[in-house]
């Protein structure tokens, strides 16, 4: 795919690596000198310091040949204008599409975070009657877009989804879902005196009998952590991080065994009311049926309505805790059922006063990275029974996880995670970097000359590792064991060495690795 990307900030400059870690062709616009500098210095792709908005310079970045454009500036109206420009320049398909093939061209994603903007596009996609997807924000659909954009991305939105996502499981771990499957990847610490501490792999069917599988074990090496996949010899240790593989509710069964339990969190602390912690109170008090009349009504209170509502409301208690006192009077008048605090959370006197310690789980969603790692870990040593904590980016992320946060979420990555699901539709994508970001997990779909195709699945040996976690058949979704023959249209869930591009072009050919 050529993709151009116009903003070299956080998300644009991460993003722009991860594509050209792919073998993706990449061109890279931004205004700012310094950045465009940076960027240029670190990046294996094209950058250009010139605006955004220029024609020329998305001609010079490739623009008439381009498979998407990516706008991630800091201005919402320039990442919509840019994007208009370039459909109403080429509204057709694209260039060099073979005869009688039909496309719907370039792919223009716009980063906003002025809720209108969203709420715009969600107005210009009317859910069909067969569609079944519950978030309309994942659904591929893009026969209408608003002013030429086909996806908006918003990152109060993404991060908001990850928290309520991780507090539906108890807060535990982070969690990784599989569209279309009833499979979810879990990540968990193995608990001092539990089952899992110092069981052998290979005695782990010994332990858990249903249909799973740990994928990939993060042991700490020195003052770091190593991702390994495991083999039959590997030993788990309390502190290591098990990521786990298995159907929902054998996954909370697991969760039990490795020590960590009480999904049910009763009482919850959400440390600031701006705009995420808005929209996570908003998941957690508001459940949305899903009937017609409430998604009319949805498109008056909030933003909400474009992801749904996972968290059952009866007996929950929330607390909000928000230093603004406008903003108090707000949360309050918005959530009559929830305690809005307007204090201080580094307050000593109102922790203790308020009984804070008492909390079965804090969210902390400040824009403060470093006073949410704080405070999260401040009020777990208080008594509070689990942690949540947003951060900028990854690095902030291993740092909190190794301070004892149970879930971090750095919303520059879901960001990004994002915007990559929605760019690589087609043949081997990567969905996620896992634990110190040396292992991926990919998706590809088998076709009838794939490599593979017809073959068993021991002949899929990569010399890095690598192992298949999960395949989606027709309307059944498996962990494939030992006698698994690879199919056409089978859709394959796997996990591999970064760097193994070359290899995976051998099982899975070429053409479906490097194009859309």
């Amino acid at each position: 795919m050529h993709i151009i990307i116009v903003g070299a900030g956080r998300t644009g400059s991460q993003l722009a690596r991860r594509l050209v870690q792919e073998k993706h062709d990449v061109s890279l616009i931004e205004s700012d000198e310094e950045r465009a500098r940076h960027a240029s210095n670190r990046l294996d792709c094209m950058v250009l310091h010139d605006e955004g908005n220029s024609m020329a310079a998305l001609e010079e970045a490739g623009v008439s040949r381009a498979d998407a454009l990516v706008c991630v500036t800091d201005s919402d109206e320039l990442n919509m204008i840019i994007c208009g420009l370039v459909a109403s320049r080429y509204p057709d398909e694209k260039p060099g599409t073979e005869p009688g093939r039909k496309t719907s061209g370039m792919l223009k994603i716009a980063r906003v975070r002025n809720d209108d903007y969203l709420r715009l596009n969600q107005y210009a996609r009317p859910e069909k009657e067969n569609d079944k997807s519950s978030d309309s924000s994942q659904r591929r659909d893009r026969d209408l877009n608003v002013l030429g954009v086909d996806y908006f991305v918003h990152p109060d939105v993404e991060a908001s989804r990850a928290v309520l996502r991780a507090l539906s499981h108890g807060a535990v771990g982070n969690i990784l879902d599989f569209e279309g499957t009833s499979y979810e990847l879990g990540s968990i610490n193995v608990v001092e005196g539990s089952v899992f501490d110092g069981l052998c792999m290979k005695d782990y069917r010994s332990v858990v009998r249903e249909d799973s599988l740990v994928t990939m074990v993060e042991k700490k090496s020195g003052s770091s952590y190593e991702s390994i996949i495991p083999s039959g010899s590997t030993v788990l240790s309390k502190g290591d991080r098990l990521h786990i593989l298995a159907r929902e509710t054998l996954l909370e069964q697991i969760f039990r065994l490795v020590g960590r339990h009480d999904k049910y969190l009763r009482n919850i602390g959400i440390v600031g009311g701006e705009r995420v912690g808005t929209l996570i109170a908003e998941g957690i008090l508001h459940s949305r049926s899903g009937g017609r009349e409430e998604k009319t009504a949805n498109k008056k209170t909030g933003l909400f309505s474009m992801f749904r509502s996972i968290m059952p409301t009866s007996s929950r208690r929330v607390v909000i805790i928000e230093k603004s006192y406008g903003v108090c009077k707000d949360l309050a008048a918005r959530f009559p059922e929830a305690l809005v605090l307007n204090e201080d959370i580094s307050d000593e006197s109102f922790v203790a006063e308020e009984h804070i310690g008492d909390l079965d789980l804090i969210i902390t969603a400040t824009e403060n990275q470093e006073q949410n790692i704080i405070t999260a870990i401040y009020l777990k040593s208080l008594g509070v029974k689990r942690a949540i904590a947003l951060v900028s980016g990854p690095g902030h992320e291993v740092i909190a996880r190794q301070l004892g946060v149970d879930v971090v979420i750095p919303m520059q990555s879901v960001v990004v995670d994002s915007i990559h699901s929605n760019l690589m539709e087609k043949g081997v994508r990567e969905l996620q970097s896992l634990g110190d970001g040396t292992l991926e997990i990919f998706e590809v779909e088998i076709e009838s000359d794939t490599p593979i195709a017809e073959k068993a699945i021991t002949e899929f040996k990569l010399s890095g590792g690598g192992i298949i976690m999960l395949v989606s058949r027709e309307e059944s979704s498996f962990i494939p064991k030992g006698d698994y023959v690879f199919k056409p249209k089978d859709k394959l869930i796997f996990m591999a060495k970064k760097g193994s591009e070359a290899e995976l072009e051998g099982f899975f050919g070429a053409p479906k690795w490097r194009e859309r």
